[in-house]
Parts: structure tokens; sequence; C-alpha cells
């Protein structure tokens, strides 16, 4: 092996428990990690995430197979062999390993203790940083005690950065930790594997930090492979089993009679499944899904132009590359008959590029109205409200619509508050189909 592969996994199996109870939790596991790479391996619990990372680490034996690292063989490798190999890496695991007797501050003294070229002085200000670094500045003379949880953590990664490791190993560092403080961590993590070409091998279950990762790998029933091939896999089950769910019930009959409350009820449900697929990839596109998701939203839009009583509703999609407004959803147009309003005209229009909600009591009469949908359905608009839609980073990607209000009236501001109540979430839901549709077309 060079110097280039700090890590490289060949043929390596690995059996827990002993007799009947023996069982194998690696299978021919391969992998090669180049110097200063980000690595992040996922899967579900139990699947043998934490056992790779102690056999990498040198903190467990390797039964079969190759674990080379840092140009050292670690299976049959000597004590002395495995010692030098574990003084080069950095650790930070769940359980924080912290020494309870030791204020913050010396903790972290004891992971540059190991660079005997260090005087004392240079330890101490080190580690000081270290600890401000990670948001403990005013907490160093504190023992573990003293500490919460997500604290404990952040000091248990200061003492595995502190000596700058050729190999950080991390399992779940940022389990404990709030957004911006995990985001503070992984970031300080990136920042060394690119500024001392450090190798970080990290398990995690937080999709909230996979974007710092240069490969993403999975490892489930044993077997390690690329991310892409295990999203696809497992979100295509996942949703043909949630689309087999929906299907039991007609969405539209069963949207029709619930009442406001209901409705708000049902559209959380379906948002919140929206919302935990965008999380948890863009990657994967399944058909099952897709139905589901335009079933949704046809019955949905449906129940919206009726709980806030107006003739009709109706979902544009911004499609910046053409500057055009696409019809999605309508109540009496299907989204595959190419309904185009060009981004320059129109009330949908003026909202998409304004980004603020356009009230016009009198259709016809405002020369931003593009009377086109009007005359390829025969629907006479009168009064319209046109919302943007934002994604999750507030960016505009579509408007909602209602058309007519029931009693003859324009439409009031009490009528656009309740409006964007529910355009919001189903914005969502609409934000789902529209990834799945960029992915679908990705792979013709």
């Amino acid at each position: 092996m060079t110097a280039a592969v700090p890590v490289e996994i060949r043929g390596l199996c690995h059996d827990v428990g002993k007799g009947e109870h023996r069982r194998r939790i690696l299978r021919d596991v391969d992998a090669s990690v180049p110097a200063g790479e980000i690595v992040i391996v996922t899967g579900p619990s139990g699947s043998g995430k934490t056992t790779l990372l102690t056999l990498v680490g040198a903190l467990r034996a390797a039964q079969e197979g190759s674990v080379r690292v840092l140009g050292e063989e670690l299976r049959g490798a000597s004590a002395r062999t495995l010692e030098r190999v574990r003084s080069r890496i950095g650790f930070v695991f769940q359980s924080h390993n912290l020494v309870e007797a030791l204020t913050a501050l010396e903790n972290v003294e004891l992971g540059l203790r190991v660079q005997r070229e260090r005087s004392r002085r240079e330890i101490r200000r080190v580690a000081a940083e270290m600890l401000e670094a990670v948001g403990l500045a005013d907490h160093q003379h504190r023992r573990p005690e003293a500490l919460s949880g997500g604290q404990r953590q952040r000091v248990a990664i200061a003492r595995a950065l502190a000596a700058q490791p050729s190999l950080l190993l991390a399992d779940e560092p940022t389990a404990s930790l709030d957004r911006a403080s995990g985001r503070e961590v992984v970031d300080r993590m990136q920042a060394l594997a690119r500024e001392r070409g450090a190798t970080i091998l990290l398990v995690t279950h937080d999709n909230r930090v996979l974007d710092v990762a240069d490969r993403i790998l999975h490892l489930e029933d044993g077997r390690l492979s690329t991310f892409t091939d295990a999203v696809i896999a497992n979100t295509q089950h996942m949703m043909h089993l949630l689309a087999m769910t929906k299907r039991r019930q007609d969405l539209g009959a069963a949207v029709e009679p619930l009442d406001e409350r209901g409705f708000v009820a049902m559209l959380a449900e379906l948002t919140g499944e929206s919302e935990r697929f965008l999380e948890s990839t863009s990657l994967a596109g399944d058909e099952a899904f897709q139905g589901m998701l335009s079933q949704a939203l046809s019955a949905f839009t449906r129940k919206l132009a009726q709980v806030l009583d107006a003739e009709r509703a109706s979902f544009f999609l911004l499609d910046v590359e053409r500057g055009e407004l696409v019809l999605r959803v309508s109540q009496d147009i299907a989204a595959d008959e190419g309904v185009r309003i060009p981004l320059s005209t129109g009330i949908a229009g003026a909202a998409a590029t304004s980004g603020v909600p356009v009230r016009v009591d009198d259709a016809y009469a405002d020369p931003r109205f593009n009377p086109e949908v009007d005359r390829r359905t025969g629907f006479r608009t009168r009064s319209l409200l046109a919302l943007p839609v934002r994604d999750r980073q507030g960016r505009v990607f579509g408007v909602a619509q209602l058309l007519n209000r029931r009693d003859g009236h324009p439409f009031d501001p009490a009528d656009e508050e309740r409006f964007a109540r529910f355009a919001a979430p189903l914005g969502l839901i609409l934000e789902s189909w529209q990834r799945l549709d960029r992915w679908s077309r990705s792979r013709i």
C-alpha cells in the first residue's frame, strides 16, 4: 500500500458471539480511503458500523481479510504495532470516554501528550484554543459531571482534533448536538481534512452533515455499498409500501368529507412523509411514490378550494431555464397537458417574480392577467389570489392560485392568510414531486 491510501480494507469478515449465537456482522467488506478524504458510513442500527470503525482503529482484532491502516497491516499485528497506529488516530465515540476526575481542559491536554516535542505551556494553549473552537471557552475548567451531554461530546471532539491526527474516526459525533453545534463540529473536521491532509471516517445517522462527505457508503446486512445504490433500493421499497398503504383508501374519497381540522391533520401527515423523503435523499425515484403524490396533490387541491370557498385551485412550478411557469396541479387540467405561461406575464408570473402574494379583484381588467388557461378550459376567472411557494431554502419555486370566491366577492386579506397556511405544506409535497421528476429525467 502507498502512503496515499491511509485506509485499505480487503475481504474483511467479522463474527460476533459464540457457539450457536455466533453471527456474521461484516461480509467481504472492501474499501479504500485516500488521504484527505472524508467518508461517511450510514446504515441501520446493528449493521456493523461501529464494529468496522473499531477494526480500522486497531481497537479490535481482525478475524478474516486485510485491514491496512496508515501503512500497517492490523490483522495479526503485534501489540507494539497496534499501539503505534492508535497513537496517530483521533477517536470520537458516542460514550465520550472523558476522564471524570479531570477538567475539560485537562481532558483535551491528554490528546496532546503523545506529541512529546510540545512543551506543557504549548499543550495548554492548543487545548484552550480547541475548546474555544467547539464553543466551550467558558467551560474549560469544569469537570464532565458539570457539563451537558452535548458539551461532553464537544470536549471529546476537541481532544480528538487537538493532536491533528492523520486519521480521525468518529462514531455519531453530532448525536447529542443541536443543529448549530453539529455543523460547527463537522466544519472543524472538514477543515482538518482539507488543511492537514487528514482522513476522516465518520459513522452517522445525521442527514444534516452528509454534505461534508467526499463519499458516502452504506453498510447493511454486513455488506458495504455505495450510498446511491443503497438509497435507490431502500427508498423504492419504503415508498412502495407507503404508496400501497395510501392506495388502500382513495385519497379523493378520504379527503372529501373532512372538515377543516381533519383536512389539516391529513395534510400534516403527508407533508411529514414528504419532508422525511426530502431530508433523506434527492437521489431516488419511485413510480409508486410519484403516483401517491400526484393523487394526493389533486385531491388536496380540490379540497383546498372547498375549504377556502373558492371555485378552483391550482399549482404552477417555476422552470427557471425556460423562464416559464408550468401548470402541474389543477382541478380540470391534467398535468401532462403541458400548459406553460411565460414568467414575464400573468398574475402567477407576477407573484413568482416579486415573491409576494398578489390579489386581483377583476382579472380581465388587470393588464397582467393571462387568459390562456381560461380559454383552454372554458373557465371564467373573476377574482384571483396568487401566492409564491417557497422551498425549504426559502427560494420561490412555484405559485399557488385560488380563483373566484363562491360568494362572488373578491378575495380579502383573511383569505390570503388562510391560503398561506395551507399553501406552505402543499408546497413541500409539490417539492417532493418536483425532485422525483428531476431524478427520473436524469436517469433517462
